[in-house]
């Protein structure tokens, strides 16, 4: 129903993401998109990249007159470094024929990266040719596409947020959660995490990073408040809302582990102690309690949508001490460095809202349908005037 494709190379002269599926009239502006991109850009321990890079959008197709026309939406995003140093990046990332091979390849790979196996897979003997895709850099055209998919969640009353509950070693204090009003206050705090003891202690623990040329990974808990009941399904695998979650959570570049409410902690437990009581009020049903992440049997429960998120400290480092091996010569060495962040968690967290509001986008106009925006937004309402008027209400 709702689906997206991202072009383009982290060095290249721009990126580009398109977005089919969008009902027409969804308001949609270059300055919200922007907006979105800049919190990307957010954290504490983010490399020099971040103070020049400015996300330079455009929209190409899909809206006219600041609104969606039902058509896929193209936006463009230009790589202001390119813009800023052509000499070097124009002929290095050049799609002509004659302006190659470069006279620098990059032939020792970085453990934990894309680029052993990468290189493997399509016969390069230059890391940059799976480098500048496998970059994170690529997450600017998902959060462009994200913020999309959060204008039409929010015209269906549902609010992504995250914050980081881990980073490095230092934990936040467990079960404090921000609310959709929180938000900015989230973005306010260096590290993105609402509690300022472990915030002052994540800084610290970057700085010591910092200091030895080393990197960072930790979690971030995203939040989804307002989500119906009944978005995904218990008929298929792949329909199932938790498993798309965890697949589009698991795309994201570092990130190694997703959990679901409480996953990991409820395996250790007995049966009755790991789910969430069912109560009813004049409000309808509710669960007591997040283990199950507001996700049960594939489908929203109609509580908050808990996932966490765990990335791996990243693989190129400032001061390169991770053994390798010269893809050529076959000699050992240490990897190359590009530039890079100390931790990019925080902004992780961003991209983690991103790729949770396209799947809970999509889900929704797969349970609503509609070709605009008022009729989704009729149909949602007719859903739930008839939940709370029939026997299960």
């Amino acid at each position: 129903m709702l689906r997206f494709l991202t072009a383009g190379e982290s060095h290249g002269p721009a990126l580009v993401v398109v977005v089919e599926g969008l009902p027409a009239g969804l308001a949609v502006s270059v300055e919200d998109i922007g907006a979105e991109l800049a919190r990307r850009r957010l954290g504490y321990g983010r490399g020099p990249r971040m103070r020049f890079e400015e996300d330079a959008v455009s929209l190409l197709g899909g809206v006219r007159h600041g609104r969606t026309l039902g058509s896929p939406v193209a936006v463009q995003i230009a790589n202001t470094e390119w813009t800023r140093n052509p000499e070097r990046w124009g002929r290095e990332m050049s799609a002509r024929a004659e302006d190659g091979p470069t006279e620098a390849p990059l032939t020792e790979p970085r453990p934990g990266h894309a680029d052993l196996a990468g290189m493997q897979k399509y016969g390069f003997t230059d890391a940059r040719d799976v480098l500048e895709r496998a970059s994170a850099r690529e997450t600017a055209a998902r959060v462009a596409a994200g913020s999309l998919a959060k204008a039409l969640l929010r015209e269906l009353d549902v609010q992504v947020l995250s914050h980081v509950i881990q980073l490095g070693a230092v934990r936040a204090k467990p079960g404090a959660r921000p609310g959709p009003a929180e938000r900015d206050a989230v973005d306010r705090s260096e590290v993105r995490c609402i509690d300022p003891i472990a915030e002052d202690a994540m800084v610290e623990h970057i700085k010591a990073a910092a200091r030895d040329g080393d990197s960072l990974g930790g979690v971030v808990e995203v939040l989804a408040y307002g989500v119906p009941v009944g978005l995904g399904s218990h008929v298929h695998w792949d329909r199932k809302l938790d498993a798309l979650l965890a697949r589009a959570l698991m795309s994201i570049q570092a990130v190694k582990g997703v959990e679901i409410g409480e996953g990991f902690e409820v395996a250790g437990r007995r049966g009755s102690e790991a789910h969430d009581p069912i109560t009813w009020d004049t409000a309808g049903f509710h669960r007591e309690g997040t283990l199950a992440g507001g996700i049960e049997g594939g489908m929203s429960t109609g509580e908050v949508v808990v996932a966490r998120v765990a990335m791996k400290p990243l693989a190129t480092l400032n001061r390169p001490t991770l053994r390798t091996v010269d893809v050529l010569t076959k000699a050992e060495t240490v990897s190359f460095k590009e530039r890079t962040d100390v931790t990019a968690v925080p902004a992780m967290g961003v991209v983690a809202e991103t790729m949770t509001a396209l799947v809970l986008a999509d889900e929704a106009a797969r349970k609503f349908g509609g070709d605009s925006v008022t009729e989704m937004v009729r149909n949602r309402d007719t859903f739930l005037a008839a939940l709370e008027a029939g026997p299960l209400g």
